[in-house]
């Protein structure tokens, strides 16, 4: 009976958290800086779907799209965001921007596409530092279409998802990116020139533009990383990064925390670096270590093995627990003493290399010990005898 009734409480709790933890789900969060007005999860979608880098920028200024909220010059009137493609290589950083004013552009998020040594294309979202914080990086982890309805031109590929890595290859901008007939895209549009379909409308506050975008964080489309596919192309982008220092200002002084209408919200989470790590890194490349000279240093392939005075090799097994580099090493392995192969100290390594005839060298100092003359005391009589 007493566990009926356990059972039976246990369920009664179960059924009861279940409302609460639903509402946590749809909860807002938020990050507490101007990107909150710009989801990049909806960002990402829509470049997914998208053909052509003009139809992108045209979708993500539209109004219907309900995804650009963003008012970094404080005029109370929704900034136009203009797209600007560059490419270095092989990859290509697409630009998300906005004219601040005559003078000054903030640039909100790049996008970059890289193609890796085996062909294969990894799109990520970097958010703006000024806007989203540091390490704010999402990316796509679905081996297929996000919007079931959604096939476009081309056929539903399955076969995109590898070891915890989204190949873009299939997506039709990613297939425009790499035809040979594109050219790059720069937005004709700047302060005070925009497109006639487009007109500025008020900001609505954060809570009414989290309705338009929970789904992207419940159905977890997409996912927010921490590491950088392709670090060094991206250093390529950071040297041209657009900042302005009106939106850096109205930032520390808390003018764009208005769009919260004094409400408080929990905050995003973090990645965790530890489960977060990319398993296949063969499209990563590897920046070699420089010594002062400027030229490569090659110290990570020499054997790091000390050496005693008299240049002898330290046995380390007994004073080594593990080895960091090879952290698959069997402990018998471990424990095993490394003998060195002709390290013996001096004294016994000459006994040891002795010349094959050192029997004969003794006889020879032995005759020649018997053939030296005598001492003057041997030679004198003994007492009592005369001479002749």
């Amino acid at each position: 009976m007493k566990k009926f009734v356990f059972f039976f409480v246990i369920v009664i709790t179960g059924l009861l958290s279940l409302p609460v933890f639903s509402q946590m789900q749809n909860e807002p969060t938020a990050l507490g800086l101007p990107g909150d007005n710009l989801n990049l999860y909806a960002v990402l979608d829509v470049f997914q779907k998208s053909k052509t880098l003009e139809e992108f920028e045209r979708v993500l200024n539209s109004r219907d799209s309900n995804i650009n909220n963003l008012d970094l010059n404080n005029d109370n009137a929704i900034d136009y965001i203009e797209v600007v493609s560059d490419k270095e290589g092989s990859s290509y950083s697409i630009v998300l921007r906005v004219a601040i004013n005559n003078y000054q552009y903030q640039d909100v998020a790049v996008i970059e596409v890289n193609k890796g040594n085996s062909g294969r294309i990894i799109v990520q979202i970097i958010g703006d530092e000024e806007l989203y914080g540091e390490n704010y990086i999402v990316e796509p982890y679905y081996s297929e279409t996000r919007n079931p309805g959604y096939r476009g031109n081309e056929n539903v590929i399955i076969n995109n998802y590898d070891n915890g890595i989204f190949y873009a290859d299939y997506w039709p901008i990613v297939i425009q990116l790499y035809s040979p007939t594109f050219r790059l895209y720069i937005s004709p549009w700047r302060w005070g020139f925009y497109p006639s379909y487009w007109s500025p409308w008020t900001p609505i506050f954060y809570h009414n533009y989290w309705r338009y975008h929970y789904h992207y964080y419940r159905n977890r489309p997409y996912r927010r990383t921490v590491y950088l596919w392709d670090p060094i192309h991206y250093l390529y982008y950071s040297a041209r990064r657009n900042h302005s220092d009106i939106v850096r200002r109205n930032r520390i002084r808390g003018t764009y925390n208005r769009v919260y209408d004094g409400r408080a919200y929990r905050r995003s989470e973090v990645p965790d670096r530890a489960f977060d790590r990319p398993l296949n890194r063969e499209n990563r490349p590897t920046m070699p270590r420089m010594n002062p000279r400027g030229t490569p240093d090659n110290r990570g392939n020499r054997p790091e093995v000390p050496l005693n005075r008299r240049g002898i090799r330290e046995n380390q097994s007994d004073n080594r627990q593990g080895n960091p580099s090879n952290p698959g090493q069997s402990e018998q392995q471990r424990n095993t003493p490394r003998v060195p192969l002709n390290r013996l100290p001096f004294q016994q390594r000459d006994r040891q290399q002795a010349p094959p005839n050192s029997r004969n060298n003794q006889q020879e100092r032995a005759n020649r010990n018997s053939a030296a003359p005598s001492s003057p005391r041997a030679d004198r009589p003994a007492p009592g005898q005369g001479r002749d």
